[in-house]
């Protein structure tokens, strides 16, 4: 992916001529979204968590992009086709109306907000017409409960905001007066903060970076017990990607980024064991100087949390796929850092990185994607005992085709309550761009093939091919 400084047009139709045509001016673009998919969740209750599939471009009642989650409930099999519900705003209980080119689902977050013991879903849509304009965006909240995901409201869409709802993150732990939701738009973030309740709240909302803007995440990266806000701000002139900025509701300045590294995506995870939640960013970009600003081929920055979180002139780790032991090599345009997540796949205590790699060329087929899994470690830069994952591999359905983006988004989580988180990792090019999801099953120390599954449009009922987007996508690019 070539660096890209200038303000972008601001109608989705970008996005999805990018992802059709795959060029830009010539060069491949990579399509990069916020820290993975979102992480598996219990919203029923009956103790086993549930995957969250967004189908943003999806068709519901022949208004073509209004877009739809597909929540697939975890059992101690695992997660199944058959055990799933399919949400749009014209399911009941969701707020607004299905509409062409909404895009429902685009962003999605989970966290028990008002601390009922069940897991809330908080949704982005952010091409929602309202009463202040066109593509002005919503973030909805959708409430767990015994019976699912069956009721829900929507926030306040501050005003002066465009898209709002591009990216969502979301905490909640302890009460809910320490729950949150931080939701960004085309300029800038809005953190709100709790208690949230069904009838009310969220108690008040700050203002977080006032740029352009890419990602956010949540993570406790000083031990507190409360989240931190990690937001990513779009591609920035002077910058091969965008600034990496943590708390902005504290500081909501632009010019106080992290140092050491620019970003478009990033996550939280304790990947060296010490207790303190540490920035993951992916930086998929290619440098205008190897090793100053990027690496060939993309790289993966590092930040370790601490008693004083991330500090502002912390260096970070920087890993890339010419690292020691890590598979592959560094080569242009291979979009490594597109996707990133954390799970803790050998149960040693550490959480381990997962890197999407969605437009990374395996022989002869440009674009088919891998995902590589990097062993967190106590001591030293990650990068030994890490290894792939891609349609070749052994066990995973499917095959390597051109424009596939195996690994365009990326998530993990324990769906079969087995102790042995599984692998969920999207592809947005397959079929078409209908895209499809693959689960691989959590193994006694890292995920495996043996017995992974794919599920495509197909599986749920959509048409097998064309513009639907199953399992999310990039965000429009910048």
């Amino acid at each position: 992916m070539s660096p890209i400084a200038k303000r972008p047009r601001t109608r989705r139709r970008v996005l999805a001529a990018a992802l059709v045509g795959g060029l830009i001016g010539g060069v491949p673009v990579t399509s990069a979204h916020a820290a993975g998919d979102t992480v598996p969740a219990d919203f029923n209750g009956d103790g086993y968590r549930d995957a969250v599939l967004r189908v943003p471009a999806a068709t519901v009642n022949g208004r073509s992009g209004a877009g739809a989650v597909i929540v697939m409930y975890g059992s101690a099999s695992g997660l199944s086709a058959r055990k799933h519900v399919f949400l749009t705003q014209n399911s009941p209980g969701v707020p607004g109306s299905a509409e062409k080119g909404d895009y429902f689902g685009a962003s999605t977050a989970s966290a028990d907000l008002d601390r009922d013991g069940y897991a809330d879903l908080v949704v982005g849509v952010p091409y929602e017409d309202t009463s202040a304009g066109t593509d002005k965006g919503t973030v909805t909240i959708l409430w767990g409960g015994r019976s699912g995901l069956v009721s829900g409201r929507a926030l306040p869409t501050p005003a002066g905001f465009d898209q709002f709802g591009r990216d969502v993150a979301a905490a909640g732990k302890g009460s809910s007066s320490a729950s949150m939701v931080t939701a960004g738009g085309w300029n800038g973030t809005r953190t709100f903060l709790g208690p949230f309740t069904r009838s009310a709240g969220p108690a008040s909302s700050v203002p977080g970076i006032d740029a352009w803007f890419g990602s956010v995440t949540t993570g406790d990266l000083n031990g507190n017990g409360r989240a931190d806000t990690v937001a990513v701000t779009g591609r920035t002139g002077g910058h091969t990607g965008g600034l990496v900025v943590v708390n902005p509701e504290d500081h909501p300045v632009y010019e106080q980024p992290l140092t050491g590294g620019d970003a478009l995506v990033a996550t939280v995870g304790d990947v060296n064991g010490d207790g303190y939640g540490d920035i993951v960013a992916g930086d998929p970009d290619e440098p205008e100087r190897r090793g100053v600003d990027g690496e060939l081929g993309g790289r993966v920055l590092i930040w370790y949390g601490g008693a004083s979180g991330v500090t502002v002139d912390a260096k970070p780790v920087v890993i890339s796929q010419d690292s020691p032991g890590v598979p592959g090599a560094g080569e242009k345009y291979d979009g490594f850092g597109s996707s990133v997540a954390v799970a803790d796949f050998n149960r040693d205590g550490v959480d381990d990185i997962v890197v999407g790699t969605p437009t990374e060329k395996l022989g002869t087929v440009a674009a088919a994607g891998m995902v590589t899994v990097v062993p967190g470690t106590r001591t030293g830069t990650p990068g030994a005992g890490a290894y792939s994952f891609h349609q070749g591999t052994a066990n995973v359905p499917g095959g390597n085709e051109a424009g596939d983006h195996f690994g365009t988004t990326l998530s993990a989580g324990d769906v079969n309550r087995d102790g042995r988180p599984e692998l969920i990792v999207s592809g947005d090019g397959e079929n078409n761009y209908a895209g499809a999801v693959w689960v691989l099953p959590g193994g006694s120390s890292r995920p495996t093939a043996t017995g992974s599954r794919i599920f495509t449009t197909g599986s749920f009922g959509l048409p097998s091919s064309g513009y639907q987007l199953l399992g999310g996508s990039g965000l429009p690019l910048l």
